[in-house]
């Protein structure tokens, strides 16, 4: 059993999402923000870290890897296929080069000369776990809300006058809810909620 932080986007709940309260049963497609750069970083409570057998699953041609930790969390992997062996090889990998992609692959897994790192090569990953409703699909977590919190941001013109907007991490605040919202408007960016997942389920 696990208790993990997801953060829920406001444009993926407003897209296609189903608004949840405290103590509901949910089923969610996650995906591993490995740097933890969602809204530009500083997320440093809210990070998860997962030690798990990456698995391959196929959508549509497309390959996606996955983690299943031993309490039955599901996450995607987003990543680049130059750096998916040395990455499963040493469960270290580096990080420089990751997609900013939907958790797709077009690699195998394996080493350029065909070697692999071999079946049941553990990794360690961790970032932010993120809901994920668009693109490819893979195996979807199951849990019970705990807590939810309204995620405040303020957002700054990259330069006087440019209206292209970023997120100030440093002004990001939460406010615990008992209701995650259908629709956010200016200033709040999603929930970040508390998901209690009881065990793996077979």
């Amino acid at each position: 059993m696990g208790l993990w932080r997801v953060f829920y986007a406001d444009w993926q709940m407003e897209c296609c999402g189903t608004p949840f309260s405290v103590g509901d049963e949910v089923t969610w497609p996650l995906l591993l923000d490995e740097g933890g750069e969602t809204l530009g970083g500083g997320w440093s409570g809210a990070l998860s870290a997962i030690t798990a057998t990456p698995e391959y699953v196929r959508d549509d041609g497309a390959e996606i890897r996955v983690l299943r930790a031993d309490d039955g969390l599901v996450v995607a992997l987003r990543s680049d296929p130059d750096d998916e062996a040395a990455d499963m090889g040493t469960g270290r990998g580096s990080g420089r080069g990751r997609s900013r992609g939907t958790g797709t692959l077009t690699g195998t897994g394996t080493d350029r000369d065909g070697s692999g790192p071999g079946p049941g090569r553990r990794v360690a990953r961790s970032g932010l776990l993120t809901v994920e409703r668009h693109g490819a699909r893979w195996p979807e977590t199951t849990g019970t809300v705990r807590t939810i919190h309204l995620v405040h941001q303020d957002f700054a013109e990259t330069a006087p006058g440019s209206r292209t907007l970023e997120p100030v991490p440093a002004s990001r605040s939460l406010e615990a809810v008992d209701r995650s919202p259908r629709w956010f408007g200016e200033g709040r960016a999603g929930v970040l909620a508390e998901l209690y997942v009881p065990g793996s389920r077979t």
